[in-house]
């Protein structure tokens, strides 16, 4: 298409324009900050008590170990209850195994799949949205006196955990408050609250995730993240060679 020649152009028609990748930046920006908040940009160790509550079910329980480096090295170990432990799921990039015990070859997975509960597996593995999702500004919500910017972030391909979601960040700081997820038929599967935020590896991070099942009333899986520390982990600890030498 031939350019039109620039006494005719439309000065809203050129502010419009500009406007489009600046509110693309700023939604890639407010979705950044709230990853950096959950999770510290370099390589990280931190340990998750999930525990999930049914009607008519007791409490079940499991505990994990989550080593992380950037948004595409995570590695996730089992550690209660005792009849799984030892189980560890690698992940790198978009690719996921989960390697067993007296079993010799790891067997493929997919982050959508359930781990425990509520959460599946890319929840713990691909817990960041930066990468995987492109966001942009909806509107801003008032909830009890605070205002936070609503965005929806559309997956960028099919290997992704979740095709859609609404995420609420705090518009002052952008701190996440919640998220919903929704699937490839835009049906919601479930609600995530971020709360409990206390002092972690230098700055204020939400400690608890309340995620409660949207098709089935009453069940939910509280996520409590607790010891978070800072470690150097090489790339080769990401690696299948590597995980046997892991404790």
């Amino acid at each position: 298409m031939r350019d039109a020649p620039a006494s005719t152009a439309s000065p809203a028609a050129g502010t419009l324009a500009a406007a489009i990748p600046a509110d693309a930046a700023t939604a890639r920006r407010i979705v950044e900050d709230a990853d950096r908040i959950r999770f510290p940009a370099e390589g990280f160790q931190v340990d998750v008590r999930i525990v999930t509550t049914a009607p008519g079910r007791d409490p079940d329980e499991h505990r994990y170990r989550v080593l992380t480096k950037g948004n595409d090295s995570t590695i996730v170990m089992v550690t209660a209850p005792a009849d799984e432990r030892g189980q560890i799921l690698l992940m790198k990039e978009h690719d996921l195994w989960v390697f067993l015990p007296n079993v010799s070859q790891p067997v493929r997975l997919s982050l959508a799949q359930r781990l425990t509960g509520q959460v599946a597996n890319g929840d713990l593995a691909r817990a960041n949205f930066t990468g995987d999702y492109n966001p942009k500004v909806l509107r801003t919500d008032t909830i009890d006196g605070v205002r936070y910017d609503v965005l929806e972030l559309d997956a960028v391909d099919n290997s992704v955990t979740y095709r859609r979601v609404l995420y609420w960040v705090r518009e002052s700081n952008h701190e996440p408050y919640k998220a919903e997820f929704y699937s490839v038929s835009n049906r919601l599967l479930k609600t995530c609250t971020y709360g409990k935020y206390e002092k972690m590896v230098g700055r204020m991070r939400p400690t608890e995730l309340v995620m409660i099942d949207a098709l089935h009333q009453g069940e939910q899986s509280v996520l409590d993240y607790g010891d978070m520390k800072l470690r150097d982990l090489p790339d080769k600890v990401f690696t299948k060679d590597y995980l046997k030498k892991l404790e």
